[in-house]
């Protein structure tokens, strides 16, 4: 059987940048093997699969590996296809996920995520802040851990020691978890930059990651008391995001655009 499928880099508003999604619509699920094998064939940091509920949609999402339990670009990337090439009348979505009720609207040219945020606390391994240094080249001057989204945060001096740091997988596989790195946008024109290593997850870098700024934007609220932040991964493809604290939900901006529609055989 054949099933539509689509190609959306996300946080962006040009083809060829931001964070490319796989998203399927279906109208019931297919085994969750084939859910990962047709991920693993699309070979992208996440493909997207959501099928109609009572009010709105569930929605999975696969690296090539694994399925996760929160990915921002993928659900930025399901919504756009909801919206342009199934029902343009939609413009307020709910998905029902691994990380309870989401949230997009379409508000102008961007769309809007509502996602939970994710607690940090201080990191009490005297040990990581060298073992990061060692799995990125660049030394961090903070480094925290979000045990909810299994990731460690390191700042690092400027945006210079974000874009210069170069990935050892050995050694990031060995911290344990997935690793974001960030520092101040100042010459950036934004508020604050990253990059995000996820090999654990099957993800080596991620161009552009919705879900690690629900960390990121606490953080840096932390830093400067501001609820409100314009963001940019700095990877190589890059992607800006728009980031709004609301009590312990964010809302995430961002483009998209279609770069690829087509169709996948299912046997």
């Amino acid at each position: 059987m054949k099933y539509p499928i689509y190609q959306v880099d996300a946080f962006t508003d040009r083809a060829f940048a931001g964070n490319p999604a796989g998203v399927m619509p279906l109208q019931t699920w297919l085994p969750d093997q084939v859910l990962q094998s047709i991920a693993a064939e699309m070979n992208l940091a996440e493909t997207a699969f959501f099928v109609p509920v009572a009010g709105g949609y569930h929605l999975r999402w696969f690296t090539p590996t694994v399925e996760i339990k929160l990915c921002g670009h993928a659900t930025l990337a399901s919504a756009f296809v909801l919206n342009r090439f199934i029902d343009s009348s939609i413009r307020a979505m709910r998905f029902d996920s691994l990380s309870g009720p989401l949230f997009v609207t379409l508000e102008g040219d961007r769309f809007v995520l509502d996602f939970p945020l994710y607690t940090f606390e201080a990191n009490q391994d005297a040990g990581v802040p060298a073992r990061i240094a060692q799995a990125i080249g660049q030394q961090p001057v903070d480094v925290v851990v979000s045990p909810g989204y299994e990731s460690f945060v390191a700042r690092l001096k400027d945006v210079a020691a974000v874009r210069a740091a170069v990935p050892n997988f050995p050694a990031l596989e060995a911290l344990g978890l997935d690793l974001i790195i960030t520092a101040d946008g100042q010459g950036e024109g934004v508020d604050f930059v990253s990059r995000f290593f996820a090999p654990l997850h099957g993800i080596p870098e991620d161009p552009v990651t919705g879900s690690s700024h629900c960390v990121l934007a606490p953080y840096w609220q932390g830093l400067t008391g501001k609820t409100r932040f314009h963001a940019r991964q700095v990877s190589k493809r890059g992607g800006d995001l728009w980031l709004e604290r609301h009590g312990d939900r964010l809302k995430i901006a961002g483009h998209a655009v279609c770069v690829l529609t087509g169709e996948i055989e299912v046997n």
